[in-house]
């Protein structure tokens, strides 16, 4: 069934299109626009001839070609619509990737709610995270982790005889979170409390998320390698190659941000040429800790309104790091008030 919808994509890739919506991207990524805000769209719109199916999520996760299907999906749209998203896929797991592979069980949600899988904390408290600390880096293609990398060698062969969808449609990494985020889904809510009590423990578990980290990634880089200094995620181009997670940062105080997230999420960075950091919710009290790490290009945050963005842009666009897939309506506000965005922030 797939076959079709792979030729719908192929014949409706226009090679000038794609190419100019990639020159826009680099310029605002190379700071070639200097006011506003960037809005990027392709010069047409392709609508595909083609019904395309609605694929739930929970089925997807059972079967390569629908997981595909469910991501091309949202290529189809960009195409049909004319939008300046990047055409990507990735493999589609949900937060629990990292997290399943130590061994967290993974919770499927009921289909009707439409939404990616989770896993649940660990069993045992510390007991627990000291037998698997003993244990050492965790078998990779353990969990959700086998499924990721056959479903980027999948892409892989789906793609090979099609080479303009080999060529405009990228496969961005999957959902790793970030260190802080993995420890938080394996340690559970008992975690806020070891960061007071045995802050040595949990400094020595971030290490081997971290070691797990570069470990699963560089596996997933030999499937699908880098395509050189950028790389997107939910349609978005950035700077570096990876996208880290910070939601769990919003409740630690900038001197915790310090000492349990900044080290960690350091060497990911370094290790991996840069990338962009998202987080949900309030970030404004960590964005000028953050914004000290080497190697962050570009911030993806939700729910400006529970930020005080003109501090958010002080230590973003103002330092020359991206803001990307922020809220028109936020950007169109400060531009209102005459705060000068310097063309680094990113809207839809």
């Amino acid at each position: 069934m797939i076959t079709q919808f792979l030729e719908d994509l192929e014949n409706r890739i226009d090679v000038d299109v794609e190419e100019d919506l990639l020159c826009q991207w680099n310029n605002f990524l190379d700071g070639k626009q200097k006011t506003g805000f960037f809005s990027p769209n392709r010069k047409k719109q392709d609508p595909s001839s083609l019904e395309w199916p609605k694929i739930s999520i929970n089925d997807a996760l059972e079967d390569f070609d629908l997981m595909a299907l469910s991501q091309l999906a949202g290529c189809s749209d960009a195409l049909a619509g004319g939008s300046g998203a990047i055409m990507n896929v990735r493999a589609n797991y949900g937060t629990g990737i990292l997290s399943s592979v130590f061994g967290a069980e993974i919770f499927v949600m009921d289909a009707r709610l439409k939404s990616l899988p989770a896993t649940r904390p660990l069993r045992g408290g510390v007991d627990t995270i000291k037998k698997i600390m003993d244990s050492g880096v965790p078998d990779l293609n353990t969990g959700y982790g086998e499924r990721c990398f056959a479903m980027g060698k999948h892409y892989c062969d789906l793609f090979a005889d099609y080479p303009k969808v080999s060529k405009y449609v990228r496969v961005y990494h999957p959902d790793l979170q970030g260190a802080i985020d993995i420890c938080e889904l394996l340690w559970g809510s008992e975690l806020f409390v070891q960061f007071v009590d045995a802050p040595d423990l949990v400094h020595s578990f971030l290490k081997l998320i971290v070691e797990t980290y570069i470990q699963f990634m560089h596996m997933w880089d030999g499937i699908i390698p880098s395509r050189g200094g950028h790389a997107t995620h939910w349609g978005m181009m950035h700077k570096g190659h990876i996208m880290l997670r910070q939601d769990s940062a919003m409740n630690l105080s900038p001197a915790m941000f310090d000492e349990f997230i900044k080290p960690y999420d350091q060497q990911l960075l370094s290790e991996f040429g840069g990338g962009a950091i998202h987080f949900c919710g309030k970030g404004d009290h960590f964005i000028e800790n953050l914004s000290q790490m080497q190697g962050v290009y570009a911030v993806n945050m939700s729910q400006p309104e529970c930020n005080g963005m003109e501090h958010i842009f002080r230590h973003t666009v103002d330092k020359g790091i991206m803001l990307t897939g922020l809220r028109r309506d936020t950007a169109e506000e400060a531009i209102n008030r005459g705060r000068d965005l310097r063309g680094r922030v990113h809207c839809w």
